[in-house]
């Protein structure tokens, strides 16, 4: 079983910033691509931001310059600098990875709220 844990989610006014983490475990033989969505009401779930084994990061163009992914062993960090309204959603973990050798999974954490609001 595998488990992807997020935290650091809550309030912030305009220009704030917040550090979200998620940190996955379980039974994980290797983890291919760890990467952070966001769904705002009314819309579509999208990616914000993904970071591969081997630390190449990728970026909407509407945060990038603003937050920064990274990682740590089984671990996932964004950084999100000058929030505006519009970042407001619900940011969800997310990971590519193996259970074992020949079993290849994708797994979501339960999503945590930010909102950015004066």
């Amino acid at each position: 079983q595998v488990q992807l844990v997020e935290s650091g989610g809550g309030l912030v006014q305009p220009g704030g910033s917040l550090r979200l983490s998620c940190v996955a475990s379980g039974s994980i033989f290797s983890i291919n691509t760890m990467a952070w969505y966001r769904q705002a009401p009314g819309k579509q779930r999208e990616l914000v931001a993904s970071i591969t084994g081997l630390g190449t990061t990728n970026y909407a163009d509407s945060v990038k310059g603003r937050f920064t992914i990274s990682k740590d062993n089984n671990t996932v960090y964004l950084r999100m600098d000058s929030l505006q309204p519009e970042d407001t959603a619900v940011y969800y973990c997310n990971s590519r990875l193996l259970t074992t050798p020949q079993a290849m999974g994708t797994y979501w954490g339960q999503g945590t709220q930010v909102t950015v609001s004066s």
